[in-house]
């Protein structure tokens, strides 16, 4: 009906319709001149800082967690309880993704998130941040809920802003790494501020989670209030809705937009592909992420913490090595906004995803053998292409399609 929008009349749009029709003559079908845009770009990357910062936090706190929790490797222990259920969550919500409000998920996702960084600082001050088994299971329980947190909220928001243009999945993307530069630099100087007190790691600690609280709190706020009134956004998603998207009709409505089901433009013909086909079709996109994070999640970030070699850094050691990886990680995601830059051939995405297993031999004898200017090199190549790598994949595999 859209697209044929000069044949109407003006009496025969509805209001609903009317509205639309002025985002398309607002912008002359040209997405990119948009009003909003770099707006929609920094609330993106709040949101993608907010879909990891309390992970990240775990991670960066994990030498407060060694000192509560000497015997039981949190750093290694955690991720395994994190990913399994970060998974299961993340495959049923695509199994019935067309059956879900994906407003509501991502704004459960969350608040999910804002309560279980609170709760982490309740059992810290509830066991007055001594160990044993019963707050190492209370620990895990949470970071379970992390899992299914994350997997709610970047399920959801990859797929929303999938509709939309590569810069903004891009700050997505930027964001989620710009919360590891962000809560390491704080562990740094929470470290450095509290070294020489009483129970320095804890107060570091309890500082870090409620700054992590906060972020997350505001990013219910923003999702919730701000960013479905932004022009571009009401754009991209008319624009999904009048092609057949079934789950932006809450959105629209936070934004003012009513009975979105009047505004269906979706040619009959053109039939929704199902989830066998979509993967089929982008199964080289899956599995390579798959790799990507097998390696990276093998080495960051329990061998960091138990396996580095010899050094003379002390307990600063594996701190660095953090910071200096999500650094790179945060580099490598910005990177792909130089086109050149911007890998887009499926088979050289694969060849070189399968190459960086070359790192796994290398990290064994520099930890073995090497010194900590080499370990510090390759933890900067292992960031720099995971972050590059993942925006490349994510920011290509929707393209193609409605």
């Amino acid at each position: 009906m859209l697209k044929n929008s000069k044949s109407l009349t003006l009496q025969s749009l509805t209001c609903t319709e009317f509205q639309i029709l002025n985002y398309y003559k607002m912008v002359d079908h040209a997405p990119e001149k948009l009003q909003g845009k770099y707006q929609a770009m920094v609330v993106c990357s709040i949101l993608g800082i907010g879909g990891l910062v309390s992970w990240n936090s775990m991670l960066t706190i994990a030498d407060y967690y060694y000192q509560v929790f000497p015997t039981y490797h949190p750093s290694r222990v955690l991720p395994l309880i994190y990913q399994p259920f970060a998974v299961a969550t993340i495959a049923i919500l695509a199994y019935h993704e067309s059956k879900i409000n994906t407003r509501k998920r991502i704004l459960i996702g969350y608040t999910l998130f804002t309560i279980s960084t609170f709760l982490l600082i309740v059992l810290d001050f509830t066991t007055k941040g001594h160990g044993g088994i019963g707050p190492y299971i209370g620990l895990c329980k949470i970071v379970a809920s992390f899992g299914i947190a994350d997997a709610t909220v970047k399920g959801g928001l990859i797929g929303d802003l999938s509709l939309m243009c590569p810069e903004i999945m891009q700050s997505l993307m930027a964001g989620s790494a710009l919360s590891g530069g962000l809560t390491t630099a704080l562990r740094l100087i929470t470290k450095a501020v509290f070294e020489k007190s009483n129970d320095s790691l804890r107060k570091g600690a309890m500082i870090f989670l409620a700054i992590s609280t906060f972020i997350e709190l505001l990013c219910v706020i923003l999702y919730a209030y701000i960013f479905p009134k932004l022009p571009i956004v009401k754009y991209y998603r008319s624009k999904a809705a009048s092609e057949g998207s079934k789950t932006v009709a809450a959105d629209l409505a936070a934004a003012g937009i009513q009975n979105q089901a009047d505004l269906t433009n979706y040619d009959s013909k053109n039939q929704r592909l199902s989830k066998k086909d979509l993967l089929l079709q982008n199964i080289d996109h899956a599995v390579n992420l798959f790799l990507i994070y097998v390696l990276t999640l093998s080495i960051f970030p329990g061998f960091l913490y138990e396996n580095t070699g010899q050094h003379g850094l002390g307990t600063w050691y594996a701190l660095i090595l953090v910071a200096v990886y999500n650094f790179w990680d945060l580099v490598g995601r910005y990177l792909p906004l130089v086109k050149w830059m911007n890998i887009e051939n499926r088979k050289a995405l694969t060849i070189v995803v399968l190459s960086r297993y070359l790192l796994v031999p290398a990290f064994y004898f520099t930890a073995k053998y090497g010194d900590k200017g080499w370990m510090i090199m390759l933890i900067s190549v292992l960031g720099l292409t995971t972050g590059h790598l993942t925006v490349c994949i994510i920011t290509i595999a929707p393209k193609g399609y409605m």
